[in-house]
């Protein structure tokens, strides 16, 4: 493999075209589409200011590297990618990629990251500032995800989250099989349109959350006392531990909680309309 350390590269595709490359210490500036059309490239202590820099490129490693604000939609068109220790301070990151490992990364400007991704895997993933992160992805794993983005998770399937803490607004909406364990998910009108929602010992929190919901399931959740109009039009099958402030027009299924304060079933409320509501004995 060659190997090149302690190199500043600008200008347009310097290192298009490359294969078997090693970057150590390499600063990428000023220009754009540095790394275009490549395989198995291995960048480390690497900074990227320029913009484009990974284009077209397959089977690489970026640890312990930087990409400044300039670096914008600098990971398109990619596949079978390890990033670990890594801060992206620019936006529209990762595009119609597959197969992305990511490991300790931050994004400090998640603005149109993951669209359009398949099989992600990640563990300790930060995601702050930005709109609709995880757009039309498919098939994603995460373990231990912050996210303060808007709109994340929408138009996704297969998806599984553990150890998140999620503040956002109108997540996972018109998703397909998602399951989240042991996280907090906080934000107004939660999973609205989506089927095959599971959640399970998660803290809930926000206004009119879970509705036009199809078989949705909740282990073991707790509402923060704020929240309301749950369930609105939605099969559900729902174990809540503690109180819930209303339940509004649920379709069908089941719904226990130790307490309820109150439940408002209307002239709107959709046919079965035989979901059963109680508390605990």
């Amino acid at each position: 493999m060659e190997q090149i350390k302690n190199k500043e590269f600008g200008g347009e595709r310097p290192l298009f075209g490359s294969h078997n490359l090693r970057l150590q210490q390499v600063t990428i500036v000023d220009g754009e589409s540095a790394i275009k059309q490549c395989s198995s490239i291995e960048a480390e202590d690497c900074r990227f200011v320029g913009k484009y820099p990974f284009w077209h490129v397959e089977k690489f490693t970026i640890d312990h590297c930087q990409f400044d604000a300039g670096a914008r939609s600098a990971l398109w068109y990619s596949s079978y990618l390890l990033m670990r220790n890594t801060r992206i301070d620019a936006p529209k990151m990762f595009r119609e990629m597959h197969h992305i490992h990511l490991d300790d990364v931050v994004i400090n400007d998640a603005d149109e990251t993951f669209w359009r991704c398949q099989y992600v895997e990640a563990r300790n993933l930060d995601l702050h500032n930005g709109t609709y992160p995880f757009m039309f992805c498919d098939y994603v794993r995460i373990n231990g995800l912050k996210c303060d983005s808007k709109y994340v998770f929408q138009y996704c399937k297969n998806v599984e989250l553990h150890n998140a803490n999620i503040v956002t607004k109108d997540s996972f909406w018109e998703c397909e099989n998602v399951s989240v364990y042991d996280s907090v998910l906080d934000g107004e009108y939660l999973a609205w349109h989506s089927k095959n929602v599971r959640l399970v010992n998660c803290h809930l929190a926000g206004e009119q959350l879970l509705c036009y919901c199809d078989n949705l399931v909740l282990e073991n959740c707790t509402f923060d006392k704020a929240c309301d109009r749950m369930f609105e039009y939605s099969t559900v099958k729902a174990d809540i531990t503690g109180h819930i402030e209303n339940i509004k027009n649920p379709t069908s299924g089941h719904i226990v909680a130790d307490s309820i304060g109150s439940v408002t079933i209307d002239k709107y409320v959709r046919e079965p309309n035989n979901c059963i509501i109680e508390t605990r004995k």
